[in-house]
């Protein structure tokens, strides 16, 4: 896939106005992930960043933010990442969500040397609403999230109960993958990026995972 052409340093990539938003929102998992610094601050600092971009894309609204984690890169070398996923409502349908997150990543300096290299700013779109894709550009349920275990903890935090379609909860995934691969790390940090939107999160949101395996 090839993304936008970067925005200045320190600039979120511009919004896609020629996209029609849809009637009805609908809701949308985000994974993101950071373990080089930017231009505009270390691996925290980016996914802030990421978060204050995707907040203000068009027709977007946060709803609920899972606390930072950290792990060791997954099939691959370099420093730990970390690792958060919101939970968005938005009228962008998903082809026009994944690509203004491809947008964002590159406005970010994201570089793509190899596969699974370090990178200052990674943007997975891991669920839209109970849509399913399978296409050269989009695939959902996003097709390594139940592979990850820095995907299932933050998600299971947000909402354990949440479906994954085809799949099961995030809950039972998450407890399935531990069993599977048990060698996997990944440590949920106290953090003051770590935040909840009270007012819109989903009534389930309340239950929570602290797991620092």
């Amino acid at each position: 896939m090839t993304a936008a052409r970067p925005a200045p340093a320190g600039h979120t990539a511009p919004s896609r106005p020629d996209v029609p938003l849809l009637a009805d929102e609908s809701p949308a998992w985000i994974g993101l992930g950071s373990n080089l610094p930017g231009e505009q601050g270390d691996p925290r600092a980016m996914l802030a960043l990421a978060r204050e971009a995707i907040a203000a894309l068009p027709g977007t609204r946060t709803l609920a933010c899972s606390a930072l984690y950290r792990s060791p890169p997954f099939e691959a070398e370099g420093p730990d990442f970390f690792n958060q996923v919101l939970q968005v409502q938005t009228r962008l349908p998903a082809p026009a969500l994944l690509q203004a997150l491809l947008d964002i990543e590159t406005s970010a300096g994201r570089q793509r040397p190899y596969r699974n290299a370090p990178r200052t700013l990674d943007l997975d779109l891991l669920l839209y609403g109970t849509q399913t894709a399978d296409s050269a550009f989009l695939t959902l349920p996003h097709p390594r999230m139940t592979q990850r275990l820095f995907v299932l903890m933050p998600l299971a935090e947000i909402d354990p109960q949440l479906q994954v379609p085809g799949q099961g909860t995030a809950s039972a995934l998450l407890a399935r993958l531990r069993i599977t691969d048990p060698e996997q790390r990944c440590e949920r940090l106290s953090s003051p990026d770590a935040r909840r939107y009270p007012a819109e999160q989903s009534q389930r949101g309340d239950e929570r995972v602290h797991d620092t395996r």
